[in-house]
């Protein structure tokens, strides 16, 4: 049975569970928003304890935390604030966080959250009772100095974006995009039969097809540098409204720069506080560069698939490691299925940015918009399934496959296509006959040229020659 204690906010008493390092505004929120069970994703909550870290660090260095203001600190005291906040940053009080996303728009549960765990985190530090109903490490008067979730939780947003972008997805996709790479150079002498509408085309060599996929990963990763650009500017400073109340001018400037000494990452002062509080047009901006990544991935995904489809019936040019039964009823089956598992990510950030851009274009009325939780929520998502998921498919799948050179070149050879190459020796009249001809006879090409002594041998080996018909010809 749940025991609890009481505390209090500005509301009154509130029943919190006993050992809980959270409070009164967070308990109320809990009771507020049962509505789905997620809560907030620990690099959300991670970034807010750094974010809380840097707004503390800023506060002490302008001497703001000890000064002459109501229920000035101790040195000790600030010290322990900060300790806490790089433990919540930790993720050491991940379980502590039990408000669900669809919350107040802004945020502010959380943020509260979040400065009720560091205040009593502090004060236990400190010697002190974190169960007393007196907070000498106050959440709003402390933790929350110079800060209102207006311009914090947005920030928040920001810095957890861009670190997981940074230390996740952009390597995901590098890795991605090697392999890829190593691939299209091992594969480059095998030729074989292209594709255009589904159908036959002119032939090509497998690494270059390879290799296209691999430019695309590495435009995926231009964009992803580019979707961290768009969230390094930081409302934290702007306040309620973004006239700063309550914060000294140089708290913005310190906290980004904070910031950007622990992570490594550019964080800046928004260039405008009142657009940084009350948009989040660099969130969509970002999310839409996620978007494109998603494409691209399932993209590169459906294509393996089917350039692995067999073995018998399908084209298997490319042999995807087995990886798991495909069937419960069709023994020996094989399924491309971390193809199909990355597809499914690929849908799902496609979905997430109809959510975000949604959220970013209703959501900001005034001088806040409020839909900032599931904004952040689902962008945070969508870094996080297609990191872990271009990983997976990298090291179970991409590694590994083979090309299959035997039904690479019986492909070709087989193929209508390679009539094209006769356009300037027959032109397209003729070379369009024989290829319906071929295809009523079931011969190739090349017999049915032979037949009909369309060309010399020594020309008709050279006009059908597949190898050039994958570069240009001067």
């Amino acid at each position: 049975m749940t025991e609890f204690r009481t505390e209090h906010d500005s509301m009154g008493d509130v029943r919190v569970p006993a050992k809980a390092y959270y409070g009164a505004q967070t308990q109320r929120a809990v009771e507020n928003f049962p509505v789905s069970g997620w809560t907030l994703r620990g690099e959300m909550i991670h970034a807010m304890g750094l974010v809380k870290y840097a707004c503390g660090v800023a506060n002490r260095d302008l001497g703001k935390l000890t000064g002459t203001g109501k229920n000035p600190l101790k040195d000790s005291q600030v010290e322990a604030m900060l300790a806490a906040a790089r433990e919540v940053a930790e993720g050491k009080f991940d379980a502590e966080f039990p408000i669900d996303v669809f919350q107040t728009g802004s945020g502010t549960s959380s943020n509260m959250n979040v400065n009720e765990v560091i205040s009593n985190r502090a004060i236990e530090m400190t010697g002190g009772d974190r169960f007393s109903m007196t907070k000498p490490i106050h959440p709003n008067d402390h933790v929350n100095m110079g800060q209102s979730t207006n311009d914090t939780f947005p920030t928040a947003i920001h810095v957890a974006v861009a670190i997981s972008i940074q230390q996740r997805l952009i390597p995901a996709l590098e890795s991605f995009q090697d392999v890829l790479s190593r691939k299209a150079a091992a594969w480059d002498r095998i030729i074989k039969i292209g594709r255009t509408h589904l159908a036959d085309a002119t032939p090509l060599r497998l690494g270059q097809e390879i290799g296209g996929f691999a430019r695309q990963l590495e435009l995926s990763v231009a964009r992803a540098r580019q979707a961290l650009k768009a969230v390094l500017e930081l409302p934290v400073g702007g306040t309620a409204v973004g006239t700063g109340i309550n914060t000294h001018p140089e708290f913005s400037r310190r906290v980004a720069a904070a910031l950007e000494q622990e992570t490594g990452i550019g964080f800046v002062e928004a260039v405008n506080h009142f657009e940084a509080n009350a948009q989040r047009d660099g969130l969509v901006d970002c999310h839409g560069h996620l978007r494109t990544i998603a494409v691209t991935l399932f993209n590169v995904a459906n294509n393996l698939r089917w350039l692995s489809s067999g073995p018998r019936c399908g084209f298997y040019e490319v042999m995807l490691p087995d990886r798991q039964p495909g069937s419960s009823i069709m023994p020996g089956k094989v399924n491309p299925v971390l193809c199909e598992s990355l597809m499914q990510v690929a849908a799902r950030v496609m979905g997430n940015d109809q959510t975000v851009s949604f959220s970013g274009a209703t959501g900001g009325n005034f001088q806040l918009n409020i839909m900032m939780p599931i904004m952040g929520h689902a962008t945070l998502e969508s870094v996080a399934i297609m990191a872990q998921g271009t990983t997976a498919f990298v090291d179970l799948c991409a590694e590994d496959m083979e090309a299959n050179e035997e039904q690479c070149n019986a492909m070709v050879e087989k193929s209508l296509a390679m009539v094209t190459s006769l356009n300037p020796y027959v032109g397209y009249e003729k070379a369009a006959a024989l290829a319906k001809e071929a295809f009523k006879s079931g011969k190739t090409v090349r017999d049915l040229c032979r037949e009909q002594n369309i060309l010399p041998e020594d020309q008709l080996t050279k006009a059908l020659d597949p190898w050039s018909m994958t570069e240009p010809q001067a």
